[in-house]
């Protein structure tokens, strides 16, 4: 059985870019539903712990200094099979590999300022959501 929520960030150079307001447009339009959303920035200690499964990984210091440069717009979204149909609707994590149409393609700049964050699974999209909203906030 598949979820009914997603959780998605707009990331730091999408937020200073001022495609913020054209992401979330494309994701209503999209047929999601928005049930959370925030502006919030990250200190890197905070994006290191959002991203600490990656900390063995070689781009994870590069990846949390990035998170953590300015704003983000975090949101969770809900529709049928909403992971694996927010995964496709934005595109390929590298934009020049995204097809045409994607927030990806639109907005991202290359693989690592890609504009948008989608989680890879129920379980993932259950902790980030629960990492930015608490239950109260997503009812």
């Amino acid at each position: 059985m598949t979820g009914k929520i997603t959780f998605t960030m707009i990331k730091p150079s999408a937020f200073s870019a001022g495609y913020t307001g054209n992401i979330l447009a494309k994701i209503e339009e999209g047929g999601y539903k928005i049930v959370a959303l925030k502006k919030v920035k990250l200190s890197k200690e905070q994006a290191g712990h959002f991203y600490e499964m990656h900390k063995e990984r070689p781009f994870y210091g590069e990846l949390t200094d990035f998170m953590s440069s300015g704003p983000i717009v975090a949101a969770v979204l809900e529709k049928e099979n909403a992971v694996e149909s927010f995964r496709k609707f934005i595109g390929a994590t590298d934009p020049a590999k995204a097809e045409e149409g994607t927030i990806r393609k639109l907005y991202g700049k290359n693989l690592g300022e890609n504009a948008i964050h989608g989680s890879d699974s129920d379980e993932s999209a259950e902790r980030e959501a629960g990492f930015f909203f608490s239950f109260l906030e997503t009812v």
